[in-house]
């Protein structure tokens, strides 16, 4: 196998920051999540864009209270050095009720540089 291939791994394979976030999440625990996330971060969204530990937070805040929903780790992959793809199962009380979602993770110096969600 080439280390430039994509390797899937266990969800617990995945980088401490990474865990760390998505932990957070799930308890809506803003403080903790930003502490993943360098100070020049972006996170795109629902085809929004949040740049920043500040707009981050508020996009936190905002997901954690806009629906109830659920959501499991289905799957983790690491793309490769600095990049790692956590698929998660939402369902709640948002348009459409079940999603599959890409967390796509770039990761620089230890934390989390980019996020991009997606279906």
């Amino acid at each position: 196998m080439h280390d430039n291939q994509p390797r899937t791994s266990t969800p617990d394979a995945l980088p401490e920051v990474i865990t760390r976030y998505l932990k957070a999440h799930r308890a809506h625990d803003t403080a903790t999540a930003i502490t993943a996330f360098t100070s020049e971060a972006t996170v795109i969204d629902d085809g929004n864009t949040y740049e920043g530990t500040e707009a981050i937070g508020d996009w936190l805040d905002r997901s954690a209270t806009e629906f109830n929903y659920t959501i499991h780790l289905t799957g983790a992959q690491r793309t490769d050095p600095t990049r790692y793809i956590a698929t998660h199962h939402l369902e709640g009380n948002f348009p459409g009720g079940a999603i599959d979602l890409r967390y796509q993770f770039t990761l620089r110096d230890g934390l989390i540089e980019r996020l991009v969600i997606a279906p």
